[in-house]
């Protein structure tokens, strides 16, 4: 199942090992994000380091293992899908997030990030959703 990760699960993966590192790891999901979300990704690494109390190598090693699950959407690939999606957001910020999902097909995002509840154009999936859809949890 293809899923399009928003920057936010993936700073929560990095920051701490938790519910949301471990369905990163899950095969059951195809993780993909636009190239947008290493740009964002870099913009709060010293933050990151700091909360997580890691080495620049130890960060550095977790960011590659966490990114040999996800593929990197090139903005060449979404871009065309950029404008469409502006009638939908209020954050300028997650357009490319949205593009992207739409120009994989993904069949949804992967978000606590409130802002998506707002567009109709993808499913946003919380954890528990992926977790029930992993069958990890049953209700």
């Amino acid at each position: 199942m293809k899923i399009l990760i928003d920057t936010n699960r993936i700073i929560a993966a990095l920051v701490k090992e938790s519910t949301t590192r471990s369905i990163l790891m899950d095969e059951t999901f195809q993780f993909v994000t636009p190239d947008f979300t290493l740009t964002e990704i870099n913009e709060h690494k010293e933050e990151m380091k700091q909360k997580t109390k890691l080495s620049q190598v130890e960060f550095e090693m977790l960011l590659m293992l966490i990114f040999e699950h996800i593929s990197i959407i090139p903005h060449s690939e979404y871009n065309h899908y950029i404008k469409e999606c502006q009638e939908d957001r209020s954050d300028p910020d997650d357009l490319p997030q949205l593009a992207a999902g739409i120009a994989t097909k993904a069949e949804g995002i992967w978000s606590h990030d409130p802002h998506f509840r707002e567009q109709k154009k993808m499913k946003v999936f919380t954890n528990i959703d992926l977790l029930r859809i992993s069958g990890k949890i049953k209700f």
